[in-house]
Formats: C-alpha cells, structure tokens, sequence
C-alpha cells in the first residue's frame, strides 16, 4: 500500500533494492480524504523505484459502507477512519491471494507501541518491515536512501505525518510529537524505566 506517506515511501524502497524493482508493486488507494499531493508523492516514487504502480480508489467502497452501517460522512470518529484502513487491507489481500505476492504491512514500532494502527487494516500483511524502527529513525533511513539523489519525494519527508482519515488529520491531534513520543517508548521499552522516572 503506497500512500505517499514517509512510510510506505521507505519500505517501498527497501522492497525494490532487496528484490528488484519488477518485484515490487506499489497501489495508491485514495480516500474522500487523501490528498492530491500525496497520491503524487506516492506516483513518483513508484517512478523513481522504476515498481509497477497501480491506484485503486476506495471513495465508492467506503460510501457503500456509511450507507450500509449508517453512517454520517460528516461525523469522522474513529470507526469511519477504521473502515478505509481496514477497506485497504482487504484490497492488498485480494491482491495478495490473486498473485501470489506478499503484503508488506508499514507501521512502524512508535505507531505499533501505542496502538496508533488498525487491526485488519494497515496492520495487514505478511511482514512488517520497519515494526521495529521509530518513526524518528524511520525519517533518517530516508535519507540515507536519498543520499545519491532524491528517490523519496522530499515532501514526504517534509510533511506532517498525517494517517489522511478525516478532514485535516495530523499525527499529532493523537499523538506527542514523534521526537518526544519516541524519547518516551525507548525508556519504557528497551530501558525498562518505570512511568515515574520517565515522567
């Protein structure tokens, strides 16, 4: 799933150095709320890579489900937000039984730490590449693949992290910024420091 997002950007980077560009297909799958920007970010990576690109919208899946639950466009709470990522990881894994090919999920772990992901949605897939790795290394794995020349769009890096679920959306309407946030998860993670002392 290529978003235009940091990381999808970055493990779609890795696929295509660690199994060729042919091996690797990048699918945009756009939402009310995506933006045009990140849907080009996400086409001319696909082109950097030399990755097959496909863009699969999910504007008249995602309706069916409002109108079939009910639902209110106007009123994004998180069940709204849910229903795309979770629309999405069933279009990879149609993709996924059709072909042959491995989903590639691409949170990573200061999005995994503390649940800022969707069960079934954007946690599909067969190998999580960077679950391990903090949002914050995440940005300077990306530039070291931009090291030669720009293969990530900067505007990837340069943009606020956004999941694009609802109007507006930023990372941080839910979470600390990535370098607090990040600070605080290898405390309690890897240091084991008690919530006190990290406090």
């Amino acid at each position: 799933g290529l978003s235009g997002g940091i990381d999808s950007c970055v493990v779609a980077a890795i696929a295509a150095e660690c199994l060729g560009p042919r091996n690797v297909t990048g699918v945009a799958m756009p939402s009310p709320f995506s933006s045009e920007g990140s849907l080009k970010d996400a086409e001319l990576l696909a082109k950097n890579l030399g990755v097959e690109f496909q863009v699969i919208p999910i504007n008249d899946i995602y309706h069916s489900y409002l109108r079939t639950f009910g639902l209110d466009q106007k009123n994004i709470t998180i069940v709204e937000e849910n229903l795309q990522a979770r629309i999405r990881g069933n279009i990879l894994m149609a993709i996924s039984n059709r072909t042959g090919a491995l989903v590639l999920s691409t949170g990573n772990k200061s999005e995994m730490a503390v649940g800022y992901c969707t069960l079934y949605g954007d946690m599909a897939g067969g190998l999580a590449m960077i679950s391990d790795v903090p949002k914050t290394m995440v940005y300077e794995i990306a530039g070291y693949i931009n090291r030669d020349r720009e293969i990530i769009p900067r505007s990837s890096i340069t943009k606020a992290p956004s999941a694009e679920l609802r109007p507006g959306q930023k990372d941080t309407d839910s979470l600390p910024p990535y370098d607090v946030l990040d600070r605080i998860l290898k405390l309690y993670i890897e240091e084991y420091a008690s919530v006190q002392s990290i406090i």
